[in-house]
């Protein structure tokens, strides 16, 4: 009996490993994520139990659950299943908190493996050609969060990034789950040193069929009007790729 933590890319089922497709089609027990995709989720027996953990409201409104409840769960599963998958939206160690929950399969004695996926920071922006790295124009890449608990995420609060830290570093900065914080990032980096006309790209849903890019620039970022899940990438390799010139 083993939990398999797997990661499912950023949504279109070819960029899954051929390791999680093969769990996935054994699977006796999936615990997935809200975001994962639908065609992901096909790949799923029929007879297969599947569970929908997701941490945000779903359609009808119900808050979805706490990690808690989610580490009971892979506990629970784990000790009466053979193939208990914990299906996570791109890799399960890149703000998936894939760590928590082998910590709590460590407690509880119950045997675990990773199976890496495709981050959406990397993979999104790469389908549409804007490299994280790029010769002459950034040797760096930081990825964070635009989602660190409640208020503010640029107040200070514990666990928040420092994004005038950020600002000074300079390369490509790939931000996660921020389009609700858009604005008060861009403000907190232009405070921070960043030119107001830094290039940004938000690809919404990427690699799915309802992927959308917008161009803009980090003065402009406020007014992008894209729906989550997206992917916001700030600096010079933003301008480059294929998709729409600057809004």
């Amino acid at each position: 009996m083993t939990v398999y933590l797997v990661g499912a890319g950023p949504g279109d089922p070819g960029l899954l490993t051929r390791r999680g497709a093969d769990l996935l089609a054994r699977a006796d027990v999936v615990l997935h994520d809200r975001l994962v995709s639908a065609e992901v989720l096909d790949l799923v027996p029929g007879d297969a139990v599947r569970i929908d953990v997701g941490k945000g409201p779903g359609a009808d409104g119900v808050p979805g659950h706490k990690q808690d409840d989610i580490a009971r769960l892979l506990v629970e599963h784990g000790r009466r299943s053979e193939v208990v998958v914990r299906l996570k939206g791109g890799d399960p160690f890149v703000f998936g908190r894939g760590g928590e929950e082998i910590e709590a399969l460590e407690r509880a004695g119950i045997s675990w493996e990773v199976v890496p996926g495709v981050s959406s920071a990397f993979g999104v922006p790469g389908v549409l050609g804007i490299p994280a790295t790029h010769r002459g124009l950034a040797s760096s890449v930081t990825v964070v969060t635009g989602h660190a608990g409640r208020g503010d995420p640029t107040s200070g609060n514990e666990g928040a990034p420092d994004w005038g830290a950020l600002a000074r570093a300079g390369g490509t900065l790939v931000i996660l789950m921020g389009m609700t914080t858009r604005a008060a990032i861009a403000d907190a980096l232009v405070k921070g040193g960043r030119p107001p006309d830094t290039p940004v790209a938000v690809i919404q849903a990427g690699t799915t069929a309802a992927q959308r890019m917008v161009r803009s620039t980090l003065a402009g970022l406020a007014g992008v009007e894209l729906g989550a899940p997206a992917v916001i990438v700030v600096g010079p390799v933003a301008a480059l790729g294929v998709g729409p010139p600057e809004a």
